[in-house]
This record gives structure tokens, sequence and C-alpha cells, in this order.
């Protein structure tokens, strides 16, 4: 005696060895024994063979047209599949038969619901219909899946792609079938999602690939001010004119320019310097929209070529201190002796003239340690230049950073004409470094001390322990080599900035600071703030990777010298990249040596890079 039955939703045979009623001993064609319940056992039969039974029974299920079958059904009745087999094949139904109809039952969940073992039901034409409607667009998909894969497998771009080309880059649809298509072939390539777009054609431009991604995540509204400009601004009280002519110091590519200077000379060799700093918020009030959009960008966000600012560049023009404009200020003048010790300081809100804007390109020309030396600045402002070059000596001496380390690192600026990149050294620590740098410090010092003294809260800087972190309370910066620092000095540029100078300027006037040490508003500012200007700092690291990738490639560098830092990680010459070197022995820090150069992937970011030989000293 041999059976037909089901076991976890397998359909089974086997010759029977025992029969203990609730239980039968069987034996499969190959061999294996097992215990059965006799309850899933369906069919019982003499013959054929087990082998010959199930081929018989397969091909004459593959006979079966489910439909055909489901509209001999009665809807929504439960039926024995023995019963519609003797239906379809008349009353003489063989064993083999009976069990193609069962295996044709199983096979055809659509159609038919399992009800209990050998019982079905009908399923009802609407549902039906979707289920053969949702199995036909699984079918198209696959279709269209496949044809995808292999056009993508020969790098040529399928057509549909196009329209969702920014979404398959940046924000995926991952049930789609152009991802299921695409992540399909780059695991078959072991390539990367970009990287195979780019193969494809559908990248034209790195470096558009990565700001677009940046922008996306913070700025998915884009970089525009809508309709916010400079008629948003509050009208400005009416201020006092200094009596001075000051002159700022920047890059050429500065437009927010928010800090200038001034020298005025006074009796026995003493002068006085102004520190003067763009005030925006004299006509930006709390809460305003111009200030909303302050808040949730934070900061100008800086990047080789390209730069978003935080504030609209109509609101920009009315208080950056341009040349030969009257601009509002908050300035802090300090009465200097002749030995450059300060003996008086005073801070007023007041209206300033500037007389010029000095770029660093053509004044470091004019104003460097040779000239300085040879006391030979050939310059309009060369006396106050020398003038707050010997006070910030002074300054940096009284911090105790005359032989800081940092004044010997270098600065690279990154200057780009189309798509030719030049990337120059700057040494940091350069008499025009020094006396912005300088007078910089000196005025956040102080004005954090007044908040302080006040009893105004501001956001502070503090560094201890080698760990920078903010605070309303101020604290020492022991790097800086000061009793508390509170970034006040780029009110245009940073938020921290302007939220400190919106508090310092209401003390000055009188008037209830906007921020008290326990608002929740203020502790808000200063949490988002960090988080997000670490992630613009990240970006700008980036891409000036990215520009530095760029450069190899332009000038062809596949040999370059490089110095070691520490262990296997080493400085390119020319250029602010440091990569780890696996083949580098080990070799004492600041050792130079010479790298090869390969492999440059400008979608990664990333390169190859092998130790050459030492370089002799």
């Amino acid at each position: 005696m041999n059976v037909f039955y089901e076991e976890e939703g397998t359909f089974k045979v086997g010759a029977v060895l025992a029969d203990n009623m609730t239980s039968l001993q069987v034996e499969a064609p190959h061999g294996k024994r097992a215990k059965i319940k006799a309850a899933s056992v369906l069919l019982r039969f003499d013959a054929p063979s087990l082998t010959e039974f199930m081929d018989v029974a397969q091909k004459k299920a593959e006979d079966l047209d489910p439909n055909f079958l489901w509209e001999c059904c009665e809807s929504e009745v439960e039926f024995a599949s023995d019963a519609l087999a003797a239906d379809y094949f008349g009353d003489r139904v063989t064993p083999e038969e009976a069990a193609a109809v069962l295996i044709r039952l199983h096979s055809a969940p659509m159609y038919f619901y399992k009800k209990g073992r050998g019982r079905y039901k009908a399923a009802p034409p609407k549902a039906l219909e979707a289920a053969l409607a949702s199995q036909e667009k699984k079918r198209r998909q696959a279709e269209q899946q496949a044809r995808y894969m292999q056009s993508l497998s020969e790098f040529v771009l399928p057509e549909e792609f196009k329209p969702s080309l920014f979404n398959l880059l940046y924000r995926p649809e991952k049930n789609s079938v152009e991802w299921k298509a695409l992540d399909a072939v780059c695991a078959a390539m072991k390539l990367s999602v970009s990287q195979l777009l780019q193969k494809c054609g559908a990248i034209p431009s790195t470096h558009d690939y990565h700001l677009n991604r940046f922008l996306l995540e913070h700025f998915p509204e884009g970089t525009d001010f809508d309709e916010l400009g400079a008629d948003q601004l509050a009208v400005l009280p009416d201020l006092p004119v200094a009596d001075v002519a000051a002159f700022s110091i920047d890059d050429v590519t500065t437009t927010e320019i928010d800090d200038a200077f001034s020298v005025t000379p006074l009796t026995l060799g003493s002068f006085r310097i102004g520190i003067h700093i763009a005030v925006p918020t004299l006509g930006i009030a709390p809460g305003s929209p111009l200030d909303k959009v302050a808040e949730q960008r934070v900061s100008t966000v800086y990047i080789p070529g390209n730069k978003i600012t935080m504030l609209p560049e109509p609101v920009i023009q009315q208080y950056t201190l341009s040349e030969k404009q009257l601009r509002p200020a908050v300035s802090m003048y300090l009465d200097v002796a002749d030995d450059f010790t300060v003996t008086a300081t005073t801070t007023r809100v007041e209206q300033v003239k500037v007389a010029a804007n000095l770029r660093h390109d053509t004044l470091e020309e004019q104003f460097n340690e040779s000239t300085l030396a040879g006391g030979n600045i050939n310059h309009p402002f060369g006396r106050e230049l020398t003038a707050l070059w010997n006070f910030a000596r002074k300054m940096e001496a009284l911090r105790g950073k005359t032989n800081d380390s940092n004044n010997e690192r270098i600065d690279y600026n990154f200057n780009l004409h189309g798509d030719h990149i030049m990337i120059t050294e700057r040494r940091r620590g350069s008499p025009i470094d020094k006396v912005v740098s300088e007078l910089m410090i000196y005025v956040n010092a102080e004005w954090g001390r007044l908040l302080a003294d006040s009893g105004v809260a501001g956001i502070y800087r503090s560094q201890g322990n080698g760990k920078v972190r903010m605070s309303t309370s101020p604290a020492p910066h022991q790097s800086l080599g000061v009793s508390q620092y509170a970034w006040i000095s780029s009110p245009m540029r940073r938020y921290v900035d302007f939220i400190n100078q919106r508090q310092l300027v209401g003390l000055l006037r009188g008037e209830e600071p906007p921020y008290t040490r326990e608002s929740e508003s203020l502790h808000m500012f200063m949490r988002n703030f960090e988080s997000t200007y670490e992630v613009y700092g990240d970006f700008q690291r980036s891409m000036e990777r990215y520009w530095c990738l760029r450069w190899l490639l332009q000038e062809n560098v596949q040999v370059t010298g490089a110095q070691v830092l520490k262990e296997n990680l080493v400085k390119l010459d020319r250029l602010p990249l440091v990569a780890r070197v696996a083949s580098l022995p080990e070799l004492p820090s600041e050792t130079a040596v010479e790298v090869e150069i390969s492999n440059i992937d400008l979608l990664e970011l990333t390169f190859s890079i092998k130790f050459l030989r030492k370089l002799q000293a």
C-alpha cells in the first residue's frame, strides 16, 4: 500500500511499512523512512510505483487550467478536492487524477483559498481580478527590471531613468523598479550607485554631485531668500558719527566685511585704536523673518569658489563695511600708551566712515616681515598698520602665545577660474594675520567680559584639556590664553555672534537684552549652532578635499613629496591633503618622503597612495 500525503505544505508519496491507525511508518522513493500522522494522508493507492505516480500526477496537474477549474466551482462555498476531481474527470477518478487536482488547487492560491486538508474555496471574483492584475503588474515589472539591468550592465542609461535621476542619487524609492535594477547591477559589478551612474553618463559634474547632496539635506527649500531683502530692515536710529578714518583687512573674495580698524594719534606718543564691527542687529528685530532665516541658516557656508550667505545679499550690502561708505558699527576704542599697554577702553554704537577696504593679495606686498624690519612700509595706512602690528605683538606676549606653534601653520587659499583650480599657501602668523587675529581676540574677550560683569547673558567659547565647548557661562579659553571668550566680531556670518551682539547693543543702549541666561531659546540657539556649524565645517573640508584631488588630476601629479605626521599618516606637499600610507615604513614625524598617487575617484573622494622612498633632509 502506498500513500499520497501532505507534510509542511508539500505533497509527498511513500510506501506504507506499518499502519498504527493514528500514524503510519512510510518509506520515501529514495529510501528515507518517516513517521507521519494518519490525518496527513490524502490518498491511498497500490499502483503505479511511487516515482511514476508523482510524475503522472505532476504532468496532469500542469495540464489543468486553474481558471477553468475556478469557473467550475460555486463561489463562496467550500468543497473537497476529490469532489472537484470527480466533476472534472468523471466518476472513475484515478488516484493520479485526484492527486493532480490537489496539486493544481494548492499551486493556485489566487484562485483557491485553502480551508483545510484537501478542502478549498474559490476566490471571490473581485479578489481574483485584483490578484491577477497584481500578478500581471509584477510580471511586467520583472520584464522591465530585466531590461533596465541589461542596459545598465552595458553602461547605457535607460531613458526612463532620466526624470528620476535626482531621487535615485540622493533619496531613492527602494521599492521602485528603477532602484531594484540599479541596486542589482551595482551588487553584481561591485560598484556604488554613483559610480555606476557616472559610467552611464548620468553625472556630468562630480562637483555638483557633492554640492547637490549637501543642499538637499541642509537646504531642501533652496538657498534663495524668497522675498526677504533690505525692505525688511528696521529704520536705523540716529547715531553719532565717529571722527575716524577706518580701514578693513580681508581676503579679496570677502563681501561680508564685519570688522574695520582705525588709529588716532593722542598726546605724548600714545594713540587710540578703534575696532569697528558691523552691527546688523540694529535693523533685524528678534523673531522677525530676517532673524528667523539667520537662525535657521546658523552661519554662512564657505566652500571653494562659492558660499551660501547667512543673510540676504541686499541686507549684507546695507551693513558690510564697504569703503567710501558711512556704516553703523559697534566700536571699541583702546587708549594705548607709547609702550603699547592699554590704559582705557570704551565701547559705543555709532556710524563709522570706512576709508578703504584693504585686500590680502595687494597689502601683503607692502606689509610683511621684511618691510616692517626695514621700517619702510610704503602704504597710505603704513603708520596705522605699524602701530597695530606693535600692539598685536604686545597682546600676543601678554597672552603668553609669542612662541605659539600655531603661528607656523600653513593656510591654503582655493581660487577657481572656471574649472581650473589654484591652491596657494599662506603661512599663518604673517603680520596681516597677526594684526587681525589679535584685535579680534582682544575685542571678543573684552566684550565677553563686559557682558559677564554686567550680568547680561551671552554664549561663550571655552577650552580646557584640549576640548572646546560652548556655554552660557564664561570660562577660560586656555588655547587663546584669555579668561573668557565670546564670538561677537562676525555678526553677518555667524548667528552666535549675531546673538551676542544683540545682547551687547541692548546693554550699551540701556535696553533690556532679549535673552537671559535661563532662556530656553538661548540654549536652543547654542545647541543648534554647534551641531550645524560642525556639519558645515565637515562639508567645507570635504569640498576642499575634492578640489585637492581635482588639482592632482589637473596638474597630472603622479609622484609627489609628503611629510610624515605620525605612524603611517602623511600630508602631501602643497596641499591640505592627509592620507594613510599602508606601505610606509616606521619613520619619525616630519620625515620627508616621496609617494605615488593613483586611482583618484572624485565621487568617493578617495585615492591610492604608495610609499616610494625617503627623501634627504
